[in-house]
């Protein structure tokens, strides 16, 4: 207890001062999708004023698949998960996170329905407008921060995967769809999106390229990191952006999408789909790296970065185990004063300094 407790005093006085003058803190962008982008957006929101979410829109299951299905719509999950984690720690804050988390429990077309994806398709029928009806939904829940889609057309994501089928473990075959690609058996050997070279959002470029930070990543590796990078206008704005960059690693493989990968295998499959874009920090939690030296060398050569090491993982009776036991959530305070740190002892670009 003695060792965390400075870590997050420093987190709690930086905050304020986030909130005083324009430009007194750095911009940040994050970029993912589910449970991983909502971990990063939970830390972020304590130290920084100016952040803004860019989420991958290529889910297609549970209620974001139907309503994608039924009405044509992009998928509101991903980015309802990221709305909820910018909402504040208030009464408002918290109520209205429960709210468009809820999910309807019925015998009809609503059940399994959530709140908060009803909200965001009903807006953009209002309005025609993804980013307009996006930011009037953080402005109602009061969220720390903005929403972005990465790209304004649904997207339907394909792997090539071996073993898909179990009876044929050698075989490589094309799967459809995010959620059989995150739940396959076999291993995914590289990723790509239908339509191919899909339109960014002109705002979430924008971001990217007038951050001074951005932060790609946890999250699943192949079906909500790894899909940025498969838009190439987003892709382009990462790799000549003048931000500094962070690539923040998983807490543990998941299971089917990246079952058994170590933390250098991870950043392999990244540099494959994109060669050219470079970090300048990886992000790791110290007890998920069992082989530090390996992802220092590795770190360097694939992505062009230094390795920081934090004990980032929630801890306590809460805790839902990983591959191989390991906590597998991040404690949002934690993982702020990691990022703190890191702004703070890696340069800092813009007036803010």
């Amino acid at each position: 207890m003695s060792g965390r407790t400075p870590r997050l005093r420093r987190v709690r006085r930086f905050v304020p001062s986030a909130r005083t003058t324009k430009g007194a803190t750095p911009k940040v962008v994050a970029l993912g999708g589910g449970m991983g982008l909502s971990a990063s957006l939970a830390a972020l929101r304590r130290i920084t004023g100016d952040l803004t979410a860019v989420v991958t829109v290529a889910d297609d299951g549970g209620s974001s698949g139907r309503l994608r299905d039924e009405l044509g719509v992009l998928p509101p999950g991903d980015l309802r998960k990221a709305l909820a984690a910018l909402c504040g720690d208030d009464d408002w804050g918290q109520t209205w996170a429960r709210v468009i988390r809820h999910r309807f429990q019925s015998e009809g077309e609503l059940h399994d329905h959530a709140v908060g994806n009803l909200l965001i398709v009903a807006l953009w029928e209002q309005l025609g407008d993804h980013v307009q009806a996006l930011d009037l939904v953080g402005k109602l829940l009061g969220a720390h921060g903005r929403v972005l889609p990465m790209s304004a057309v649904p997207l339907e994501l394909q792997a090539q995967v071996r073993g898909h089928d179990p009876a044929r473990p050698d075989d490589v075959s094309t799967v459809r769809g995010q959620a059989t690609v995150a739940l396959t058996p076999g291993e995914v050997q590289s990723v790509h999106v239908v339509p191919e070279e899909p339109p960014a959002v002109p705002e979430a470029v924008a971001a990217v390229r007038d951050a001074d930070w951005v932060v790609l990543g946890p999250g699943s590796w192949f079906s909500s990191v790894i899909p940025h990078l498969l838009v190439p206008e987003l892709r382009e704005a990462l790799e000549e952006t003048k931000a500094r960059k962070v690539l923040s690693l998983n807490l543990a493989p998941q299971p089917g999408e990246t079952d058994g990968f170590s933390p250098q295998r991870h950043l392999e499959v990244l540099a494959r789909h994109a060669p050219k874009l470079a970090f300048d920090v990886v992000l790791a939690d110290r007890a998920a790296v069992p082989d530090i030296d390996g992802l220092t060398v590795a770190a360097k050569q694939l992505v062009g970065s230094e390795v920081e090491l934090a004990a980032v993982a929630a801890q306590g009776d809460d805790v839902r185990p990983g591959a191989g036991g390991a906590p597998d959530r991040h404690d949002p305070e934690l993982l702020a004063a990691a990022y703190d740190r890191i702004f703070r002892m890696h340069g800092r670009i813009g007036p803010w300094r």
